[in-house]
């Protein structure tokens, strides 16, 4: 059993058989080995997130495996909610997830898909608290009914359970456990998920979406119209310029964690922090418009975050 196709075989099941769910999903008629469900996370990862072997790689080895089933975990979760057009389809197949999960953690023999097979190990191994893969749900489901924020508060609420829990649990598997470092994990978290907010305004529209906080598009004079039409006024160029800096000080308020982890744990977080200001950056360069087009960070600057994150790990090797 080395692909996902070959799980894809529906079974009925207590918690229900994910019908509905992308194909790849569903549960499988046979619990799979551990190599077998490790093997089907790395597939899921490294074919889903094309950045994922660059990530992963300036981790220790010993602990890849088990960044790909928290991966994994969390793929499936954000395609149970995005991938499924009806919301009450979605929220059933997330119930139906989350009562596996539970499982997971209650009655670890009985898990059949490959994720929760996988992700046992994951779990005991690092005693993972169950609560923050829940978080994680609690965003997916909102995502089906809640379509607009008012404030930067609601949207740190939202990124609560959003982003942060994957910082947290990047930090329990890396053998960190400090309150202090969690908190700054989720600043990072947080921008990043708020990066994407302002880069992605035209595409969540159209999906029905809208992240820009409602306040502040009040108080600087932009409404859904602009959105819509796609008119790009001063007032939403002060309006970007405002989240842009708001975000990019987030970021540099949790770049503090990198002095206090070891090399290897603090080239990957640098990669991802450097990532979501090379986003701000894309916008900047394109005079905060996002309504025109999605600002993309180049290539040429994606090749220089991984040589940079490249040499510093040569250079903790040599140290």
């Amino acid at each position: 059993m080395s692909s996902s196709a070959e799980l894809a075989v529906p079974v009925d099941r207590l918690h229900g058989n994910l019908e509905g769910a992308p194909p790849e999903y569903i549960m499988p008629a046979a619990r799979p080995t551990l190599a077998e469900a490790k093997l089907w996370c790395r597939n899921l990862a490294t074919s889903h997130y094309e950045n994922f072997h660059v990530a992963t790689w300036f981790l220790p080895k010993a602990v890849r495996p088990h960044f790909e089933s928290v991966y994994a975990y969390c793929r499936v979760s954000d395609d149970l909610g995005d991938e499924v057009s009806d919301p009450q389809t979605a929220l059933r197949l997330l119930d139906e997830w989350g009562a596996l999960l539970d499982e997971c953690y209650d009655a670890p023999a009985q898990s059949r898909h490959p994720v929760f097979v996988a992700l046992h190990e994951t779990i005991a191994e690092h005693n993972l608290p169950r609560h923050l893969f829940h978080d994680l749900l609690a965003a997916f489901r909102l995502d089906q009914t809640k379509t607009r924020y008012e404030s930067l508060a609601e949207l740190g609420a939202y990124s609560h359970d959003s982003a942060n829990p994957v910082g947290r649990l990047v930090l329990l598997i890396s053998g960190y456990r400090e309150e202090s470092l969690a908190l700054l994990s989720d600043k990072i978290c947080t921008a990043l998920q708020l990066a994407n907010f302002w880069q992605d305004v035209v595409e969540d529209w159209e999906r029905g979406r809208r992240y820009l906080p409602a306040d502040l598009m009040t108080q600087f004079g932009v409404t859904d119209d602009d959105i819509t039409a796609r008119r790009f006024t001063p007032q939403f160029r002060t309006l970007m310029q405002h989240l842009v800096a708001y975000t990019r000080e987030m970021l540099r308020e949790g770049s503090a964690i990198s002095q206090h982890v070891d090399r290897e744990l603090a080239t990957t977080l640098d990669l991802f922090r450097k990532g979501g200001e090379s986003i701000l950056d894309a916008i900047a360069a394109q005079d905060y418009d996002t309504l025109k087009s999605r600002p993309e960070v180049s290539k040429t600057r994606k090749l220089q975050l991984v040589a940079g994150a490249v040499w510093g790990k040569l250079l903790g090797a040599r140290s």
